[in-house]
């Protein structure tokens, strides 16, 4: 038996990755996870300071959907969640902040001083995010069939079960749910809420992680999925990102599965349309019956399989998927007396506040009054920056990191004034270090835009959301396909489906 041979190679550890190497190793077969950096994880990593502080480079924490964590007994390799979610606070001038319990009775209350009316209908928004989230969760665990062509019966008998669901939710929650994903954040806080203070708090979410705006068509369904992979407002697991791909990388090594790290596939063989294995950069060729790349839909297909292997048409649309990250990353040592509490802290003043700090991005900009979202694990402090887009009309991102510091501090500095002189060491992650560290192309944290034309049957492109490729032998299980954005694993367990 060849042993540079197997049954799967799986091109890259992050957590989709590792969730379907473990589910296939787990089946009985041999399964080798090749990653390029020299730990697991991907972009949902715990890294440290030079003192060994820990802190969340890329993700905030998260969580793997329910399904995976029982499936892959991910309690018994290490997984261990926080007990308690910290609250979602809305950081004000005034230092009246809006602080959002995760208990809806307590966040009602809390809601009371800017609105009466608010705080009577925090309830049933809550009910009708939760509910929307189940059906958003069931449409992800739906294969979704290649339309417009090979329409199965298999396929067929998922969106059934979709339509089944759906009916399940009741009439109202059912519509309400097809109503709010082209909606705009915007509308749909406005259809509960009357505080601007309560709806940019809301509308806040749907633009974390992705380049659009609170008044944007389609930022209610990116509303509905970032509720669904946090679970509500708040983060889970801040500090902790390593800690769930580790675990994966202990359930695969459980089921026999293999990892080799620093192992960088340079490209994937492919002859006459078929796969073949893949070449490491060291020259190194391992072969498979099967491989599955984690790696976004862009970088496998231009870069890894390369357009020649592929047809035009197919090339074309790849070359479409639009990424256009606008993430950064400021993390900040201090030396513990920061002041800053513990819980998911925005600036996100008014839905305006939101749309300008948005316009800058559409201009190749950094937004001057950026939209932050701000963790804390010890002495560390953590900064989500938005807008700072991958591609800036003037500037070069070698040279623009600093700004990027200044605006972050200068925004905290008006919530917490104290906050610079206990600074003691920072790090900034443009989206340029997002897409050569992180192999995030365009700094895209989801690996292609979540938009209404990338989304379900159309993610990554039409014709092409099953997983399938159309090299034979070739699947993706990243987060560029149907599922997938965020951290939920639902990618990489759906991609096992589709295989024998």
């Amino acid at each position: 038996m060849n042993p540079n041979r197997y049954d799967a190679i799986i091109i890259g550890a992050g957590h989709n990755g590792l969730v379907a190497a473990a589910y296939l190793a787990k089946r009985g077969r041999k399964v080798l996870v090749l990653e390029r950096r020299g730990i697991v994880g991907g972009s949902v990593v715990t890294e440290t300071f030079e003192d060994g502080s820990p802190y969340d480079p890329v993700w905030t924490g998260g969580m793997l959907r329910p399904d995976i964590v029982k499936d892959l007994r991910l309690a018994s390799h290490g997984l261990q969640p926080d007990p308690v979610r910290k609250p979602f606070i809305s950081l004000q001038a005034d230092s009246h902040h809006l602080v959002l319990d995760a208990d809806p009775l307590k966040a009602a209350e809390a809601i009371k001083p800017f609105s009466e009316k608010d705080a009577s209908r925090w309830g049933e928004f809550v009910r009708f995010m939760n509910k929307a989230a189940y059906i958003l969760d069931v449409a992800y665990d739906t294969l979704m069939p290649r339309l417009p062509k090979d329409f199965s019966l298999r396929e067929g008998y998922g969106l059934l079960e979709l339509g089944l669901e759906l009916r399940l939710a009741g009439r109202k929650d059912m519509l309400n749910f097809i109503r709010a994903l082209p909606m705009t954040a915007q509308e749909l806080s406005e259809e509960y809420f009357e505080s601007e203070i309560v709806k940019a708090a809301v509308a806040s979410l749907a633009i974390h992680t992705h380049t659009l705006g609170p008044m944007e068509a389609g930022s209610g369904y990116t509303l509905i999925h970032n509720w669904l992979n946090r679970g509500g407002l708040s983060h889970v697991n801040v500090g902790k990102a390593g800690g769930i791909t580790q675990a994966l990388a202990n359930a695969v090594k459980s089921f026999g599965g293999e990892i080799r790290t620093e192992a960088e596939v340079e490209r994937i063989q492919v002859d006459t349309y078929t796969c073949k294995g893949v070449v490491l950069k060291n020259g190194e060729e391992i072969f498979a019956d099967t491989v599955i790349s984690a790696v976004d839909p862009k970088r496998t297909f231009l870069d890894l399989v390369g357009a020649p292997n592929l047809p035009p048409e197919f090339v074309w649309k790849v070359q479409s998927i639009k990424m256009r990250g606008s993430v950064a990353k400021v993390h900040l040592l201090t030396d513990g007396n920061h002041g800053i509490p513990e819980g998911t802290l925005v600036v996100a003043p008014s839905i305006k506040y939101l749309e300008k700090a948005y316009d800058a991005a559409k201009y190749g900009e950094i937004s001057e009054k950026p939209y932050l979202e701000v963790t804390t694990s010890g002495n560390v402090v953590s900064i989500h920056f938005q807008f700072a887009p991958y591609k800036l009309k003037n500037g070069e991102w070698k040279v623009e990191s600093g700004n990027i510091y200044k605006l972050a501090i200068a925004a905290l500095s008006d919530y917490f004034p104290n906050l610079q002189s206990r600074i003691t060491n920072y790090h900034v992650i443009t989206p340029l270090d997002l897409e050569t560290t992180y192999a995030l192309t365009e700094g895209d944290l989801n690996h292609g835009q979540l938009m209404l034309d990338q989304f379900l049957f159309m993610r990554p492109i039409p014709g092409w959301s099953n997983h399938k490729t159309p090299i034979d032998n070739l699947y993706l299980c990243g987060s560029g396909v149907h599922g997938g954005g965020g951290v939920s694993g639902a990618a990489g367990r759906n991609v096992v489906k589709v295989l024998k």
